[in-house]
């Protein structure tokens, strides 16, 4: 195997350490600007701004994993099928909770239903990205997938 080649396979190990980080810091932002926003119209449009760009990320990981990783994972190591459908219910969850926080900021509910919303969402998406974390990582580190990290991980 050429240098280059050990490089992209550890790589998506990196990839997937980098795009939970960046959705761990998008969520701060967001509950940042629910914490700091004025009551009313003016903190409900610097959190849809901020929930959109939040729940179009997360959700566009998620659907990537379901789409190119997870089938990529399970073609190499059929052993780990009972961890992604679990890890793929999760993904489940946490859209229902992102739609009903999407639904909660559209109808511009107060700040304590809309942090609940944030607390919820982003308490099983740490659960999950630290499973996923501690079951995939080593698995991502030998895994040849020939794909855009984008495709795979999302916008992020």
């Amino acid at each position: 195997m050429a240098e280059g080649d050990q490089a992209r396979l550890v790589a998506w190990s990196r990839e997937m350490r980098a795009v939970h980080g960046r959705l761990r810091d998008a969520l701060s932002v967001t509950q940042s600007a629910l914490e700091s926003g004025e009551p009313g119209q003016a903190a409900t449009r610097d959190l849809l701004l901020f929930c959109h760009g939040f729940c179009t990320a997360l959700t566009g990981h998620h659907e990537g994993e379901d789409r190119a990783l997870f089938p990529a994972v399970e073609a190499a190591h059929p052993e780990l099928r009972d961890t992604l459908r679990s890890l793929e219910q999760d993904h489940s969850m946490i859209a229902h909770l992102v739609a009903a926080l999407e639904s909660a900021v559209a109808r511009a509910d107060s700040p304590d239903v809309l942090a609940r919303h944030l607390e919820g969402v982003g308490a099983l998406m740490e659960n999950h990205f630290r499973y996923e974390e501690r079951r995939l990582l080593s698995v991502l580190d030998t895994l040849a997938l020939d794909a855009d990290p984008h495709d795979v991980l999302g916008p992020l």
